[in-house]
């Protein structure tokens, strides 16, 4: 008989692994190539930041931004609070404890995440110094925390985490410039957000777009030099990951910011399978960033 509270923590990740079903499909793919262990951590860490990032982006029609910052606050002290005593009544959090608890995220990891989601509430336009403070919270710390659960148990763990944590916060930062491309239409008309420095939504500027790109090409390429030195049961899902990223930037490159600005850029779910099957194919070794397609 399963004791009751094993029960519970079955239960509490089953949500986490419900979420990431729910709203990311490509994070979904690349997580399925993950050991069941890593695959277990990956969602329990992703389904925090999803829950998150729905309270500051997706609020309920009679929710204004004092509402959502209480919210998201209640989020935090819980977050706080199951990492301390390793259980909580939010099941996404009980989850997202158990997993920081068991791999060591601390919170030097997930109070920078917090500040990034609480200055969505506050900030709607960005400078350089306070973009690249937001995308360390907001992208480059989950690529940290994921970093953490795959090196888990691994020989010289620390070591280790110290060599690939600059690998890991540039392949979070691209991911989150890629989407921040993608969302340029959302992010401006619906949220009133400009992150993209040199970017004005109404007349966005083509050699700005460009130089964006190239910025996530550097990034993507940096990146894809440490993947091939992470352990085998990761690799080839992250790998995946950065290679359907790498396909989006080229597609957007072919695409123009106005462009956009109006229609989201997307792989479709047969590209994103044969990009899957080749990161297999090669063991997890990554294409280049404007390299040819897998």
């Amino acid at each position: 008989m399963v004791p009751p509270h094993r029960r519970y923590d079955e239960v509490a990740e089953a949500s986490a692994a419900l979420v990431i079903r729910s709203y990311s499909t490509s994070f979904g793919l690349a997580s399925r190539l993950l050991a069941p262990s890593l695959r277990r951590d990956v969602r329990n860490i992703y389904a925090l930041v999803r829950v998150a990032d729905e309270i500051v982006d997706a609020p309920r029609p009679d929710q204004g931004s004092v509402d959502r910052r209480n919210e998201l606050d209640q989020l935090e002290e819980q977050t706080y609070a199951a990492m301390a005593s390793g259980s909580s009544s939010n099941l996404v959090v009980h989850a997202f404890a158990r997993t920081a608890r068991r791999v060591g995220i601390d919170l030097d990891l997930v109070t920078p995440f917090f500040d990034s989601m609480r200055s969505d509430l506050t900030q709607v336009r960005h400078d350089f110094e306070s973009l690249a403070a937001y995308i360390y919270g907001s992208a480059e710390v989950v690529g940290l925390m994921c970093l953490r659960a795959f090196l888990a148990g691994e020989p010289k763990a620390d070591a280790r985490y110290e060599h690939l944590a600059p690998g890991a916060r540039r392949l979070g930062a691209a991911f989150q410039k890629i989407n921040f491309l993608r969302d340029f239409g959302d992010d401006s008309d619906g949220l009133g957000r400009r992150y993209l420095v040199g970017l004005d939504p109404d007349d966005p500027d083509e050699a700005a777009w460009s130089l964006w790109l190239d910025d996530i090409d550097l990034d993507l390429t940096a990146a894809a030099a440490v993947i091939p030195e992470l352990p085998m049961s990761c690799r080839v899902a992250v790998c995946a990951a950065h290679d359907l990223f790498a396909e989006l930037t080229e597609r957007l490159r072919q695409s123009s910011a106005a462009e956009a600005r109006i229609r989201r850029v997307r792989v479709p779910n047969a590209g994103k399978a044969r990009i899957a099957a080749a990161a297999v194919a090669r063991r997890g070794i990554p294409r280049t960033a404007r390299g040819v397609n897998a």
